[in-house]
C-alpha cells in the first residue's frame, strides 16, 4: 500500500520540505528498493512479495519520478542531493541502516549510500557510473529517445500496443530482455511514468559528469549484471569489480537492464543472499 512522507532537507536557501512516495510491506530487516531514471517503484513489483517473506521492503519513488514530486528550488537532482534525500527519508521512516538495493540510477545511489556507511549492505543491478564516455553518451541518447517517444505517444495507442507481446516489445525492449512477460497494465503505467517524470531532464543533465570511482569497504556489496543488458553493457560490471574488489559480481543469464521482471526468482535470490 502506497504512502507519502514529508520531511525537511537543507538547501542553500534554508530547510525545504521534500515529499516522497513509497510502499512498505513485510517483516524483517529493512530493505530499501531504488529504481532507475524514468522508472518508478513499481519496477520492483515482480520481486516484492518474494522479498517480503524475509524482509521489511520499502520501495521508493525517487524525487521527480513516479508519484514523488520534483525537489524544491535550491536543490538539484544531482547524485549528492538525491542521495542526501534518500538518507533523510530513511531517518524520517526510522529505518536503521537498511539494506540498499538499486537498479541503474538506483544502483548508483545505493553504492553511494554504502560508501557513506548509511546502509548495511548494497546490491546494485546494472548500476550507473561505471561507463566510458562513449558508453555514457550512447545510454543517455537511448534514454532521451525513450523519453521523447513516451511523451509523444497518445495514451490510446500505448494501451493498444500494450495488449500484444509485439507491442510490449516495441515499448520496453530497451530495458527488458523478455518484454512479453511484462503485463499490459505495467507497460502502460511505466510509459506514463517515463513521460511524466518531472525530474528526468535535470537528473540526466546532472549525470553527465558522474563516475563511481571509490571502493565501498566494510560492508557486503553485490554487483549484478544481465547478460542481455543493451543499455549498459555487462563489461561495465567488470570495471565495477576492479573498483570495488571485494564485491560479489553476479551474472544474470538472459536478463536485460531491468532484470526484476525478466527473472524474478533469480533477482530475489541475489537480493536475499546479498542482504544477509
Amino acid at each position: 500500500m502506497s504512502a507519502t512522507v514529508t520531511f525537511d532537507v537543507p538547501t542553500p536557501r534554508g530547510p525545504r520540505p521534500v515529499t516522497v512516495s513509497y510502499a512498505r510491506v513485510g517483516r524483517g530487516e529493512p530493505l530499501l528498493l531504488l529504481h532507475g531514471i524514468g522508472h518508478h517503484r513499481q519496477a520492483w513489483d515482480p520481486v516484492v512479495d518474494i522479498l517480503a517473506t524475509e524482509r521489511e521492503v520499502i520501495s521508493v519513488d525517487l524525487p521527480g519520478f513516479g508519484a514523488s514530486p520534483a525537489l524544491p528550488d535550491g536543490l538539484g537532482h544531482d547524485l549528492a542531493a538525491t542521495t542526501g534525500v534518500v538518507g533523510a527519508l530513511c531517518e524520517a521512516l526510522e529505518l536503521d541502516r537498511p539494506h540498499a538495493v538499486g537498479n541503474s540510477l538506483g544502483g548508483l545511489i545505493a553504492l553511494e549510500l554504502g560508501r557513506e556507511k548509511r546502509v548495511r549492505s548494497v546490491t546494485a543491478f546494472s548500476p550507473a557510473g561505471f561507463w566510458s564516455a562513449s558508453e555514457r553518451r550512447y545510454a543517455f541518447g537511448v534514454l532521451l529517445t525513450m523519453r521523447h517517444i513516451a511523451r509523444r505517444l497518445p495514451l490510446p495507442l500505448v494501451e493498444r500496443l500494450s495488449r500484444t507481446a509485439a507491442g510490449r516489445t516495441a515499448l520496453t525492449s530497451t530495458v527488458y530482455a523478455r518484454p512479453g512477460r511484462r503485463s499490459p497494465e505495467a507497460v502502460v503505467a511505466e510509459t506514463l511514468a517515463l513521460a511524466g517524470a518531472t525530474g528526468f531532464d535535470d537528473t540526466l543533465s546532472a549525470g553527465g559528469s558522474v563516475r563511481f570511482t571509490d571502493d565501498v569497504p566494510g560492508l557486503p556489496v553485490t554487483i549484478a549484471w544481465g547478460t542481455r543488458d543493451v543499455l549498459l553493457p555487462r563489461r561495465q560490471g567488470v570495471r565495477a569489480k576492479r573498483i570495488i574488489p571485494r564485491a560479489r559480481l553476479v551474472r544474470l543469464p538472459g536478463c536485460g537492464h531491468c532484470p526484476m521482471n525478466d527473472d524474478p526468482a533469480l533477482v530475489a535470490r541475489v537480493i536475499l543472499d546479498g542482504s544477509r
